[in-house]
């Protein structure tokens, strides 16, 4: 890796950090009901709002109301984007003449939408018409990004508050988030997009010939629109199947820059929303360290595996045995390595480069990030609530250590909430594990491999934790258009997205009603040694979990290559 890919890399991460530091304050004041700078414009739409949807602002709710709602929403919201698929073909807005989408992919496509995963087993030009796209695909990109950043907030209340039965009010939370952050964002990026090419009409296709004398169909639509939420709401679905690898999708290096940026810069924000809460800017930089350090991990060993090259390519006289199939080939190898990295940290799932066509060490760092549950920044909201999971075990681990009761942000910790906690963190983890055993010992899951060997059960893991990590990117190789895989991961990605939802909303109702303690018997969470001890429990845990499927999956497969044998 040059010198020039160091610089911008640290020039990302001081930008990162300075956006997300002030949006993080921004944030903190929408939802604690302070006046902002955008208050004259969007406070008249948002009491509108209310008052069209029958809401009361100032009632608030317990955390089984809360949840009581957030699932009644994302149920109604998958039934419509359901039937939605399956009558689009009688529908408007369909110059493709797409017709209705098979009933078990559209099932798994609406869930995907719902959950925030935009897990697609489909060619998206030929099979979503642009009323899909729009009405469906495009608001429910607004609606799970606006869910995940309404549990997150609820979930940080629970840490200022004391003697309440209450979390806040879901329908007020979720309308803010919407308003106030998901919108005047995304119009943003829209235009940055559209000045530097990326395709926004509502066209029909074109046909071109090309130099060969073939003839090509090159796809139209509203892109633009719908690419700009699905980065900012770290949902990664793509308008187009090629996804951010598409020129129209994402034409510049410019556009690749502010991707990536879009993609990580709300969830990045949430720890500083804490740190404003508490009115503790310490322990907002102490949790986006943990962050920090996790996801600079990943990319230094990514980028050192596909920098180091592969000796088989190197023998047949392949520069330094980097091979640039699949990769981004118009903005450079780097690129491909950053997105990838950025995309399975969070939960976006947007790629810019065939997964498969990178290294193995590369697929065993995207997978060990969705792995572990959207803890590396992770997706909007729910990313900081997966954080803290491990944070509480963290402080319960250091409480045992220092022979004091656990505890964190002064609040003690006791049976229950520890209970869900893990339940929410090995749930999931025993649920992934238990789909890739079914898979890989069943003739369904087995018949829809292509691959032999480790790649094969590299592409099977990556999948299942694709879909609990609610991340939706995929290796190819593995046919997860067929009904096993798509029933089978809509199964786990409802159950990865609601398990810490419940678990995490159940833990705020808990701790709001908790008094503060002291702060002179607290541990210093706003420490380096927290964000030490935090990110090598992470770490341990995860590597424990998941270290026999990592080493036969895709640790086997850079052997192999090291020995120059290949399947």
């Amino acid at each position: 890796m040059s010198g020039t890919w160091v610089f911008q890399s640290i020039l990302f991460l001081a930008i990162l950090t300075t956006l997300a530091m002030f949006l993080g304050e921004y944030m903190a004041r929408v939802f604690e009901g302070k006046r902002t700078l955008l208050s004259p414009i969007i406070g008249p739409i948002e009491k509108v709002s209310y008052k069209i949807f029958g809401i009361d602002q100032d009632a608030e709710m317990d955390w089984k109301t809360y949840v009581k709602y957030l699932i009644l929403f994302c149920v109604t919201g998958a039934i419509i984007l359901f039937l939605l698929q399956e009558f689009q073909h009688i529908l408007p807005l369909n110059p493709q003449h797409c017709p209705a989408v098979r009933w078990d992919i559209a099932l798994n496509s609406a869930i995907s939408f719902v959950t925030n995963t935009n897990w697609q087993a489909y060619k998206n030009e030929t099979t979503i018409s642009y009323l899909t796209q729009m009405l469906g695909f495009g608001l429910q990109n607004f609606l799970s990004a606006g869910v995940g950043i309404a549990v997150g907030v609820a979930f940080l209340r629970a840490f200022i508050r004391k003697d309440s039965k209450t979390i806040g009010n879901f329908w007020v939370d979720l309308t803010r988030s919407i308003l106030y952050i998901l919108l005047p964002l995304a119009v943003i990026l829209s235009l940055l997009l559209v000045s530097q090419g990326t395709v926004q009409n509502l066209n029909s296709y074109v046909k071109a010939h090309t130099i060969q004398g073939t003839e090509q169909v090159i796809a139209q639509g509203p892109a633009a629109s719908q690419i700009a939420i699905k980065h900012l709401g770290t949902n990664g679905g793509g308008f187009f199947q090629a996804n951010s690898a598409h020129p129209y999708e994402n034409p510049t290096p410019l556009t690749d820059y502010l991707t990536i940026l879009s993609q990580i810069l709300i969830a990045a924000a949430f720890p500083f929303i804490l740190g404003a809460m508490l009115n503790n800017r310490r322990q907002g930089w102490a949790l986006f360290g943990v962050m920090l350090v996790l996801f600079l991990l990943g990319l230094y060993l990514a980028v050192w595996a596909e920098f180091h090259g592969n000796p088989i390519l190197s023998k047949l006289g392949v520069h330094h045995g980097i091979s640039m199939e699949g990769k981004e080939v118009r903005i450079g190898n780097f690129s491909s390595v950053f997105f990838g990295q950025t995309a399975t940290a969070t939960s976006t799932g947007s790629t810019n480069a065939m997964h498969s066509s990178l290294m193995p060490l590369t697929s065993l760092v995207f997978i060990f990030n969705m792995a572990i549950g959207e803890v590396i920044f992770g997706g909007v909201g729910i990313g900081i609530v997966s954080l803290l999971m491990y944070g509480l075990l963290t402080m319960f681990l250091i409480g045992l250590m220092i022979g004091r009761s656990p505890e964190i942000f002064g609040k003690k910790l006791e049976a229950y909430e520890m209970i869900l906690a893990i339940f929410a963190v090995m749930g999931t983890a025993i649920v992934q594990l238990v789909f890739d055993a079914i898979a890989m010992s069943s003739k369904a899951g087995v018949a829809a491999i292509s691959n032999i060997g480790p790649r094969g059960l590299s592409e099977v893991i990556y999948a299942f934790a694709s879909a609990m990590g609610n991340n939706g990117s995929a290796m190819l190789g593995l046919d997860v258009s067929k009904p096993f895989y798509t029933l089978t991961i809509a199964i786990a990605m409802i159950i990865g997205r609601f398990l810490y939802i419940i678990c995490g909303l159940a833990i705020a109702g808990s701790l709001a009603q908790k008094k503060l303690i002291p702060i002179n018997s607290r541990f210093p969470t706003a420490s380096p040694v927290f964000v030490f001890v935090m990110v090598v429990i992470i770490f341990i845990l995860g590597a424990l979990t998941f270290f026999p499927m990592l080493i036969l999956g895709p640790f086997v497969e850079h052997l192999t290559i090291l020995a120059q044998h290949v399947f």
